[in-house]
């Protein structure tokens, strides 16, 4: 086991990062006294779970910033007898900038080409400041911010530092006996990429803000070795890119060709996955979605208030579409750092439909950069009804090609997820046999590995797969991005021991979660969050 320089550097100063730790947009749990360490005392029968307080509609989809979906106050309390003996979660990076310089330098082209034809309204000429804007805070994005190591787009925003510091924060508040002493390890993993190694070393730093004991704790496994087996490239300690990053394996850096290799099935499901990304029959429904009069209608609605009905007509033709091309440069306010993008001009803009999903965007990773824009919002551009409509063009999109999609096609979207389960499981086995090595198991990564993981859980409201004869849509599907995977998406597992008998709890984005309705025999009572650990295992299909 090994401690990369990285980690440590950062847990030296986690009062400062603490700094954020208990912000002000949520409010911290109180500490149950079921958790202390004492023997509870008897418990109520369980109630139902409190419905989450409603909250304003956003609209932002998958890049919502995150918010806890229930107050940690109302949460169910282990029966007597039962006191914690370890957790594990999944979590989604934090709230990001934009992933690359694509949307913003195709809309900021086109807004150009508008302004030298004269057609650009007054809130047009808003909007390409704003774009311009927003196009500098993401080149800058984590410059002089400490624990980034490399500025520029994809990074964490200060809002998406805070949104780990905060429930590492309120894991420490809920299980305080847990990580009281520190004498067993605290096992972080992340999927390689920078925002998830970002996001897993605020979090561990605020941890250790919480809880000092838990600094030597702090471990970060050896990365899988030996990939591909024909020149294998050495991977960070910490690094796991078959557990975490299994959507997007490469035979550069993962090829498996053993079949008696523990990651084989993962690879070879990554494959399949990859290839059904560009699936026909998946592509023609998301064509057709966006070809729908309403598509058109709401483009239309968006854009006139931009640019002159003339120049949207001339989208599409010869010298009206646009990409993101062209060359910029941005340089840091203390003259250090410069940033020059590169357009390379993959992001179209060829009709109305194209520019407003484009747009949308921007309207998406907004909220969570105001720190860095300076407060520049696009809520001005994109009405509620339109940002709903455009939120459900993104879920579409979302619940296709990273979601349950087609039922015909399935498990195509979420078999590679299998090596997760099984580690989630795996983990709590070693608890079950007495090996209490970890008190904990933290996982970081993002989006395309949360997705597939709540969908092999078959939780409800999230695996609802569409038959291939209908159309997924907001009245046929309760499935939702913003409440799938925001931005810091997480399911953790709190196992609770009395005796040699295992409990589990599931918290999903902090909302108690029931397992699959398979499971509803292994509550430990009618209403209860609480499983009985072998009942659990069984019906799942682990022996």
């Amino acid at each position: 086991m090994t401690r990369p320089t990285r980690t440590a550097a950062v847990l030296t100063i986690a009062c400062l990062l603490l700094a954020a730790c208990g912000g002000d947009d949520s409010t911290p749990p109180a500490t149950s006294a079921d958790n202390n360490g004492t023997t509870p005392a008897p418990q109520p029968q369980p109630q139902p779970t409190p419905a989450p307080t409603p909250t304003p509609a956003t609209y932002y989809q998958t890049k919502t910033p995150y918010r806890p979906q229930q107050d940690a106050a109302t949460y169910e309390a282990p029966p007597a007898g039962y006191a914690p003996v370890y957790t594990e979660l999944v979590a989604r990076h934090g709230s990001r900038g934009l992933s690359g310089f694509k949307y913003d330098g195709a809309i900021y082209a086109m807004l150009v080409k508008a302004e030298a034809d004269g057609a650009l309204t007054a809130l047009g000429a808003q909007l390409k400041a704003d774009t311009y804007a927003m196009m500098k805070a993401n080149a800058l994005l984590g410059y002089g911010v400490q624990g980034i190591s490399t500025p520029g787009y994809g990074n964490l925003t200060q809002t998406g530092i805070r949104e780990h510091q905060q429930l590492a924060a309120r894991l420490a508040q809920r299980l305080p006996a847990l990580f009281a002493t520190g004498n067993r390890q605290v096992v972080v993993v992340n999927s390689g990429q920078d925002r998830a190694v970002d996001s897993s070393t605020y979090f561990s730093a605020a941890l250790v803000a919480a809880q000092p004991a838990l600094a030597p704790a702090i471990t970060l496994p050896a990365a899988p070795a030996g990939y591909p087996a024909s020149a294998p490239v050495a991977q960070p300690a910490g690094t796991n890119r078959f557990l975490l990053y299994f959507h997007s394996l490469k035979p550069a850096t993962d090829l498996v060709t053993d079949t008696s290799d523990p990651y084989y099935a993962t690879y070879q499901a990554s494959q399949a996955y990859q290839t059904y990304a560009n699936d026909a029959t998946v592509a023609a429904k998301l064509k057709a979605i966006k070809a729908a009069p309403q598509a058109a209608d709401v483009a239309q609605t968006v854009l006139a208030a931009l640019v002159s009905p003339a120049f949207i007509a001339k989208l599409g033709s010869d010298g009206y579409t646009f990409a993101n091309t062209g060359t910029y440069a941005f340089t840091s306010t203390d003259g250090k750092f410069t940033n020059t993008l590169k357009g390379d001009g993959k992001t179209k803009i060829a009709t109305a439909v194209d520019a407003v999903n484009v747009l949308y965007n921007l309207l998406q990773v907004a909220p969570a950069m105001t720190a860095e824009t300076g407060g520049v919002t696009m809520e001005k551009y994109i009405g509620a009804e339109q940002a709903q409509y455009l939120a459900y063009l993104q879920d579409a999109e979302d619940y296709y090609e990273k979601g349950p999609g087609i039922q015909e096609a399935n498990p195509v979207t979420y078999r590679m997820a299998k090596v997760l389960q099984d580690d989630f499981f795996g983990e709590v086995d070693a608890i079950a046999r007495g090996d209490l090595t970890h008190a904990a198991k933290l996982r970081f990564t993002h989006a395309e590995i949360v997705i597939p993981f709540a969908s092999i859980m078959n939780l409800k409201n999230v695996f609802v797969p569409t038959p291939q004869a209908q159309t997924y849509t907001y009245a046929n599907n309760p499935w939702r991005g913003d409440q799938v995977s925001p931005m810091a998406a997480n399911m953790q597992w709190d196992v609770y021991r009395n005796g040699s008998r295992l409990i589990v709890k599931m918290l999903y984005n902090e909302r108690e979660t029931d397992f699959q309705a398979a499971c509803d025999g292994a509550k430990i009572a009618p209403g209860s969050h609480f499983y009985d650990y072998a009942g659990l295992k069984q019906c799942y299909g682990y022996q």
